[in-house]
């Protein structure tokens, strides 16, 4: 991709978004993310009504009378991003692949977080973890993101959800809000579910799940020979053929629905966003305003 046009796509990136987050994200986002925990702001002389858990035990014995610690949330996090571009990314029906769709997704949660000051990093997989960006704060650094994701050249075109998962449990030993921008296509749920799980465990772990409308409602094309775009796999089906249609539709949703039990058995909240639609934000928006809900 040449330099001007990789510019232009960034600042047009920057532009779209910039509203969303300005207008819709950047709050649902502040309440609903919150910091690693609660961190002492101060130490003083215990008053009466004050809640006798937050007494300073080594302050009193030192000082002879009772100190209790005043907490305030650390609110600073860390955000990481990843994002598959693997061969099957490259598809859309519509005006834009689900691999340009990660891209404006990468851009949203990027600058939501560099809004409320916290840090974001990036990760690119396919079959392997290609790319790796350290959290960093600053508008700059979310720029930067945006251009990793969208000049970025894949070497391999497969997927494997386990070893990125697993590459964030790595790099990242404080707890993060980690987002996992995929089709989630390539290989079953139980082959990555251990990594999810542990993934889960440390990290506050949100799958943004992309998707095409062809992909579970295939034309009625007729003879047609489909390649998978990963494996390079090719088939021959009869799309004129309802019952075929049917039948490879059926094999998609079932897929989904796996995966959906999945991330309802781990507790994972999840966003759907499909390429073809014209709104990307409000599924987002959505995710973020169902856990500000349970929250309160």
């Amino acid at each position: 991709m040449l330099a001007r046009d990789l510019v232009r796509r960034v600042r047009r990136i920057e532009i779209s978004t910039r509203r969303a987050v300005q207008d819709a994200l950047a709050g649902s986002y502040h309440s609903v993310f919150r910091g690693r925990g609660m961190e002492v702001a101060e130490i003083r002389a215990y008053q009466a009504g004050d809640d006798v858990r937050a007494i300073d035990w080594n302050a009193t014995a030192r000082l002879g009378h009772p100190f209790v610690k005043r907490f305030v949330e650390e609110r600073e996090l860390t955000v990481l991003v990843l994002c598959d571009l693997s061969a099957s990314t490259a598809f859309g029906s519509g005006e834009r692949a689900k691999g340009e769709v990660a891209a404006e997704i990468a851009a949203l949660v990027a600058f939501s977080a560099v809004a409320n000051g916290d840090r974001c990093g990036l990760a690119l997989f396919t079959s392997e973890v290609e790319r790796y960006v350290p959290p960093r704060k600053g508008k700059r650094h979310a720029l930067r993101l945006v251009s990793e994701v969208l000049q970025h050249r894949p070497l391999h075109t497969g997927t494997d959800l386990a070893a990125a998962l697993e590459f964030a449990a790595r790099v990242q030993r404080r707890r993060a809000v980690v987002f996992v921008l995929s089709d989630f296509l390539g290989a079953p749920p139980s082959l990555w579910e251990k990594a999810l799980r542990v993934a889960a465990r440390r990290h506050d772990v949100i799958p943004v799940v992309l998707s095409d409308r062809s992909e579970r409602e295939l034309p009625a094309a007729g003879l047609a020979w489909i390649e998978d775009p990963e494996t390079g796999e090719v088939f021959e089906a009869d799309l004129s053929s309802a019952a075929t249609r049917r039948r490879l539709a059926a094999s998609a949703q079932a897929e989904a629905a796996e995966r959906s039990r999945l991330f309802a058995r781990l507790s994972l909240d999840a966003a759907d966003l499909r390429a073809d639609a014209a709104d990307h934000v409000a599924p987002l928006l959505a995710l973020f305003r169902a856990r500000a809900g349970r929250r309160r």
